[in-house]
C-alpha cells in the first residue's frame, strides 16, 4: 500500500511538471484528444453498431429496436434505454457481475444527453399512444480502460444510433404490422461528451487512465450540436473553482466540435 501511495505520488508530480511545459505523459498538449477512430456496422445482428477507440480505450454499442409498451407518464412516446458493461479484460479492476457504481453512472451519463439533447425524437417512436411504441436499446461494452470511458462512450453510442435502421411500420387503428423494408430512425441531434481532468491547476482535455489515477476532480460536458449544454457529470472528490468551471466549459466546447467532425468523417 505505502508502495503504491509513492508511485502515484511519484507518477502526480511528473504529470505536473510536465503540464507547466503544455505537455502530457503521452507527448500531447493539453486540450489534445488521443487519436481517435470510429467504424460502424460491426455487429451483423443488430439494428446498428459502432465500435470507438480514444486512444487505447475501446467502446463497442450496439443498438436494438422493439415494440413495446410506453412508460405510463409519457404514452405517448417511445422507450429509451442505455446500458452499459465493463468486461473483465478490459481491466484487471473489472469483475463479472452486475453493473456497478462505476458502469451505472456511465450509462445514466450517456443516457442524460442523448435524452436531454433530444437527439431521438421519442414522440415519432409511439406507434399506438399508452400501447405500444419502438423501445432504443443502446447497450455499451467497455472492451478496453485506458481513460476517459465516458466521452469514448458517448461517441460509440451516436456513432451507433446514427449509422442505425428501425423496420418499417403499417399502423391501422390498434394493429401494428411490422413489414420487411428498414428506414432511418427520427434522429435530430449529434451530441457529445467532452471531459475536463483537473491535476493540481492544470486543465487537461481527454485523461488516460494514468491521469486519471491521480487527477483532483474531472468534469463532463455534453453538449447538444448547436454548442448548447445540456448535461454536466462531476466525478472525484476535489473540486473546480468558479474560474476553472468557466475555462473548462470554454475548452470543452470548442472541443466537442471536433468530436462531432470525426462523425462526419465516417458519414455520420
Amino acid at each position: 500500500m505505502l508502495a503504491e501511495k509513492v508511485i502515484s505520488t511519484v507518477k502526480r508530480q511528473q504529470i505536473i511538471e510536465l503540464a507547466q511545459r503544455g505537455r502530457r505523459l503521452d507527448g500531447r498538449g493539453l486540450e489534445d484528444f488521443r487519436p481517435i477512430s470510429i467504424e460502424v456496422g460491426v455487429i451483423d445482428k443488430a439494428d446498428g453498431s459502432a465500435i470507438v477507440k480514444m486512444g487505447s480505450t475501446t467502446i463497442l454499442t450496439g443498438i436494438k429496436y422493439e415494440i413495446g409498451e410506453p412508460f405510463s407518464d409519457t404514452p405517448n412516446e417511445g422507450v429509451l434505454s442505455v446500458n452499459a458493461e465493463f468486461l473483465p479484460l478490459a481491466s484487471p479492476t473489472f469483475e463479472p457481475g452486475p453493473p456497478d457504481e462505476n458502469a451505472l453512472e456511465l450509462a445514466r451519463v450517456v443516457d442524460r444527453v442523448i435524452r436531454e439533447s433530444g437527439m431521438i425524437d421519442l414522440e415519432k417512436m409511439c406507434l399506438v399512444p399508452g400501447e405500444r411504441v419502438w423501445i432504443t436499446w443502446v447497450d455499451i461494452y467497455v472492451l478496453d480502460h485506458d481513460g476517459n470511458l465516458m466521452d469514448a462512450s458517448a461517441l460509440s453510442a451516436v456513432a451507433a444510433l446514427l449509422s442505425s435502421t428501425i423496420p418499417n411500420t403499417k399502423v391501422e387503428g390498434r394493429e401494428v404490422q411490422v413489414l420487411n423494408t428498414r428506414v432511418k430512425p427520427p434522429i435530430t441531434n449529434k451530441p457529445t461528451l467532452v471531459t475536463i481532468a483537473k491535476i493540481d491547476k492544470y486543465l487537461l482535455v481527454d485523461p488516460c487512465l494514468e491521469e486519471e489515477s491521480v487527477l483532483d476532480c474531472r468534469l463532463t460536458f455534453g453538449f447538444s450540436q448547436d454548442g448548447s449544454l445540456c448535461a454536466i457529470q462531476k466525478g472525484a472528490p476535489g473540486y473546480f473553482g468558479v474560474d476553472d468551471v468557466h475555462k473548462a466549459f470554454n475548452i470543452a466546447k470548442v472541443k466537442s466540435q471536433e468530436l462531432r467532425s470525426k462523425l462526419s468523417s465516417v458519414g455520420l
